[in-house]
């Protein structure tokens, strides 16, 4: 009798995790997520990027359930072209974003920022940076002169740009604000993010998982940075990327190899090879 598994849902980080470091998506990936959906598994991504820059990769693969974008302020569905559910910054995160904007403001202390909305972005102090962005992950952006040039409703999230010691004096700044009502995450040593509080791609997933009514005991993702940590603290199975730097490593239930072997279709085979439940049981006695 074939193996079913529609009590499981797996979702995948993109960039380091689902494609390989030069972003091409391994043979092994593709494989294991056609056999995995093929036999009833729920697959989908969960990415930073906005809905045009993750269709891209949603449909190069089998994914079969509606995406989480933007870190986890949406959930979408490309099939029926239609946002499930979305969280947008409110009134106090944008008032922080403006006093950012005025306060890294000099040669010495400057963040490029990028303001996200569903499918498109607006760039304030646009530099190499959040330029390199745009043009790799093939978003549509306009760059606009300061903060009161970008519409004030459907703030999704926000990227600050900078150089690491920039990017550092930002972070320290927000560890001190009393109450910006948003959720801050590293993405890269050049790069900073912002949601709205409470915002995160684990609470995507798991609104995803009750959408699905499948348990937490069988929501598994993968990822390979920071910015998946909150995911992987959320889900029932967290895995990363065999690069994943040591403290992701900490916090994860199942490593994988390096993103360049095809650390999506590790996971993958060890659900369906039925160790992962395994795991489930001993964890439940």
């Amino acid at each position: 009798m074939e193996k079913n598994f529609e009590n499981w849902l797996v979702v995948s980080d993109i960039d380091g995790t689902l494609n390989n470091k030069l972003r091409f998506l391994p043979k092994r990936n593709y494989d294991a997520i056609k056999t995995f959906t093929k036999a009833g598994g729920n697959f989908t991504l969960a990415s930073g990027r906005p809905l045009t820059s993750l269709e891209r990769n949603y449909r190069r693969i089998t994914a079969n359930q509606p995406a989480v974008v933007i870190n986890g302020a949406g959930i979408y569905d490309y099939n029926k072209k239609e946002m499930y559910w979305r969280s947008t910054i409110g009134p106090k995160g944008r008032d922080f974003v403006r006093k950012i904007a005025e306060e890294f403001d000099d040669v010495f202390k400057s963040v490029e920022i990028g303001v996200y909305f569903d499918d498109y972005v607006y760039i304030v102090k646009s530099g190499l940076l959040s330029k390199g962005t745009m043009f790799f992950d093939k978003t549509r952006h306009e760059v606009v002169h300061s903060i009161d040039d970008v519409p004030s409703d459907g703030w999704m999230k926000v990227i600050f740009w900078s150089n690491p010691i920039v990017i550092n004096t930002l972070r320290n700044l927000v560890d001190k604000e009393e109450n910006p009502d948003a959720n801050f995450m590293s993405s890269s040593p050049w790069s900073f993010e912002m949601l709205q509080k409470d915002t995160h791609k684990g609470v995507g997933i798991m609104k995803l998982a009750d959408m699905l009514g499948i348990e937490k005991s069988h929501v598994a993702a993968i990822g390979d940075y920071y910015n998946d940590w909150d995911m992987l603290k959320t889900v029932g199975l967290p895995a990363c990327a065999g690069q994943a730097p040591k403290p992701i490593h900490k916090i994860c239930k199942f490593e994988a190899c390096h993103c360049n072997h095809g650390c999506v279709a590790d996971l993958l085979e060890y659900i369906m090879s039925g160790k992962a439940e395994e795991a489930i049981l001993r964890e439940q006695k």
